[in-house]
């Protein structure tokens, strides 16, 4: 395979897209409050609208492995992968109705705030901690990644790549506090749509014509009809994305700290909410055009010489090899894409730094220094900024110390530890009688039953990485002989995508533990979170159920009183489902209801009705 190289007006570009990101972050330093509080640098004052923070969730969620990735999974196995949109409608649609009205009316700076009021403050520990863990070993492979595909494809080089990306983002997410990240979100979501457009119309030039796309899709087998194979070792089917999908959303969308602080970053409730309602059209443009891109890289390649084909690259570097193959001859228009690229690394990277510092900040240092003045809070915040940072580049080289296989076990941390997260907080929300004990047993055996799968699915398939070689005529027949079958992994994030190529028959089934890890990752999220559940209660029954009364107000939604409905409300009482979301009475006898509006009001009255509670929580623990 020919080096491609970039050409002076790519640089430019690329450099631009740096720079402007820089100026974001420096504008914000310097205007408004300037950053000097942790309210402006943690949560943009929490004066945003629904437009720019509905961006900056998309911008957060397209991740730049998601979009090397998705390419890359249509190129090799075709379009099954689409139906992930079903997902990702009610993966959104529950969060704005259920967990985004819940966490901004409780006035949260960190969402694991909520587990100690649901809770105590170990359960927001361990909370925390599973977050910190599994985000910074993301933001290294987040960072290194299109580094490294650039850096196989171009030559250009690779540590000045990472050290550009890591430090300019580092740098503006500093000094300019969440409205930064957010603006630059912004910013760069438009970029990212501009280079994938680019190269679809340039690739569907080159391939002739959508008509020459769709037939050469459809004759080497890469357009997937409805696969209802109920089977949940099958990688992907209607049912592995739709169903399962959807537990990775919510995992996501709903209680993941670089969503939630964008939420609580809204202005009112009302603004909240529909940010995450107009992110739905917005996933499914985005998935659409990565899902075009992967059948017109496929068009684009069929007949082709050997040599002429991405095929013997990793999943990654091949999307790069057709984009710059496409565009060579069009100055500019490499770099957009890889300004592109890069600008889904910056929003990633930034949002994992900003909600680290906050967590980090929120959970683990303000509880014990009650008494830190406003000014020291931000510097230490701004601090914690930096050096999530730099900690997150140094994962970045241990990524590359351990070879491109650490970057599949990373990307499946990632997805496992969401599915308990999930689990924690739905075991708070949705069952009032859980007890504290109940979610540090059910969040360690979730924990423990999602790594036992993911680990076990990871020794038992090997390491490769290697892509497929298409067959020179596109036909369906090379698809069905040889014994190649390809595999991969998904993060929830947003999902993103890595390529993981094993040698095994298609005719022989796993059976024992080796079925169970086999079992598709998809499913991940959907069954560390039940495990969670399910042990929780248990737990929470065995040592006690917690009485109603001793509920932190606000913080239970009256999942089970809307499903059991036709019950009388006596019974439901009685099952503990009626729930303080809609409804919250003070010990003072002062009440609010979900009325979208005041919500200062309702916070004044959640205070005096809990600070009992939380007195009370604090002398226990």
């Amino acid at each position: 395979m020919e080096q491609m190289y970039f050409s002076v007006v790519d640089y430019v570009i690329f450099a631009l897209l740096l720079l402007a990101s820089m100026a974001i972050g420096v504008y914000y330093a310097l205007s408004g409050g300037r950053q000097r509080t942790t309210q402006e640098f943690l949560l943009a004052d929490r004066s945003m609208a629904a437009v720019p923070v509905s961006l900056s969730l998309i911008a957060s969620f397209q991740s730049a492995v998601a979009i090397v990735g998705i390419p890359a999974e249509v190129y090799a196995n075709g379009t099954q992968f689409w139906f992930i949109g079903c997902a990702y409608v009610l993966g959104l649609l529950i969060p704005a109705q259920v967990f985004v009205p819940l966490f901004y009316r409780l006035r949260l700076s960190s969402a694991y705030e909520y587990l100690e009021r649901r809770f105590n403050k170990a359960v927001r520990i361990c909370g925390t901690l599973t977050f910190i863990f599994q985000t910074v070993i993301y933001m290294g492979v987040c960072i290194y990644t299109p580094a490294f595909a650039l850096n196989k494809v171009t030559g250009l080089p690779l540590w000045g790549t990472v050290l550009a990306t890591g430090l300019v983002c580092t740098a503006y997410t500093t000094i300019g506090g969440l409205k930064a990240v957010i603006w630059t979100d912004v910013f760069q979501t438009a970029v990212m749509f501009a280079g994938q457009l680019a190269v679809i119309v340039v690739g569907v030039q080159q391939a002739g014509g959508v008509r020459a796309v769709w037939d050469r899709a459809l004759e080497g087998n890469r357009i997937s009809g409805l696969d209802l194979n109920p089977d949940p070792t099958e990688r992907h089917t209607f049912w592995t994305l739709a169903v399962g999908g959807v537990f990775l959303m919510l995992a996501l969308y709903g209680v993941n700290q670089a969503q939630v602080q964008r939420y609580l970053s809204a202005r009112t409730e009302r603004e909240a909410v529909r940010s995450c309602y107009m992110v739905i059209p917005a996933l499914q443009v985005a998935l659409a055009l990565s899902c075009v891109m992967g059948l017109v890289m496929f068009a684009r390649y069929c007949g082709e010489d050997p040599s002429r084909r991405p095929g013997s690259l990793s999943g990654d570097a091949m999307v790069l090899f057709f984009v710059m193959d496409m565009l060579q001859g069009l100055p500019g228009l490499p770099g957009l894409f890889i300004a592109c690229l890069f600008s889904a690394a910056l929003s990633s990277i930034s949002s994992a730094f900003n909600s680290l510092a906050t967590v980090t900040m929120e959970d683990l240092i303000r509880p014990h220094y009650p008494a830190m003045t406003e000014a020291r809070a931000t510097l230490l915040s701004k601090g914690l900024a930096m050096s999530y940072g730099l900690l997150c580049l140094a994962m970045a080289y241990f990524t590359h110390l351990m070879g491109e296989s650490v970057l599949q076990v990373a990307l499946k941390i990632f997805g496992i530890v969401g599915g308990p997260l999930l689990g924690v907080f739905s075991l708070g929300m949705f069952f009032p009688w859980a007890n504290s004990t109940g979610a540090l047993v059910g969040l360690g055996a979730g924990l423990a039953t999602a790594f036992w799968i993911g680990v076990g699915s990871i020794m038992t398939r090997g390491g490769g990485g290697g892509g497929s070689v298409l067959p020179s005529n596109c036909s369906v027949a090379w698809l069905l002989s040889g014994n190649t079958t390809v595999s991969h992994a998904n993060v929830s994030a947003v999902p993103t995508i890595f390529f993981n190529i094993s040698a095994t028959s298609p005719t022989l089934r796993p059976t024992g533990l080796r079925r169970l890890y086999s079992l598709s990752y998809m499913w991940y999220s959907g069954l560390s979170c039940l495990v969670v559940v399910l042990v929780g209660l248990l737990v929470s029954f065995l040592s006690g159920p917690m009485k109603e009364e001793d509920v932190f107000p606000g913080t239970a939604y009256p999942l089970l009183g809307k499903l059991l409905f036709f019950l009388p409300d006596r019974y439901k009482k009685k099952l503990c489902c009626t729930g303080q979301s809609a409804h919250a009475e003070d010990r003072n006898g002062d009440t609010f209801s979900s009325d979208k509006g005041a919500p200062e009001a309702e916070t004044q009255v959640l205070l005096r009705a809990s600070a009992p509670l939380l007195m009370e929580r604090e002398t226990s623990v």
